[in-house]
């Protein structure tokens, strides 16, 4: 999953559609090494989650999240503790209260329809 060789942090990639259109998109280093591909995937969509937020404000009342990795959804829709993700930086636990606040749902998307892996494909 590390996508820089030497610094071994791994590559975020998302893209924000509304209205049919990509209003934004991200393709960059995470600033911590993850020490999993759940942590890595769990940065992913709670920076996401941040920027959709930002960039769409309160259009709507909920938003839609797809994410291809099915533990990292459930870690995000499950604030009970973890004792394997305890690891995880609480800063990044921020999208649990936003899923609390009904802001946004986070749903499975399948790889193969997933538009942000190609800015992976790209950069490693």
């Amino acid at each position: 999953m590390a996508g820089d060789i030497d610094s071994r942090k791994s590559t975020s990639c998302y893209l924000i559609k509304f209205a049919g259109g990509v209003v934004a998109w991200q393709s960059k280093l995470q600033k911590c090494v993850a020490l999993s591909t759940t942590e890595a995937e769990f940065i992913v969509i709670t920076e996401a989650c941040k920027e959709l937020l930002w960039e769409l404000g309160f259009v709507q009342d909920k938003y839609l999240l797809f994410c291809d990795s099915q533990i990292a959804i459930h870690l995000g829709k499950n604030s009970i503790f973890h004792s394997r993700s305890k690891h995880i930086d609480v800063r990044y636990h921020w999208i649990r209260d936003a899923l609390d606040a009904k802001l946004l749902e986070l749903a499975k998307v399948h790889t193969d329809d997933n538009g942000a892996d190609m800015m992976i494909m790209v950069l490693t």
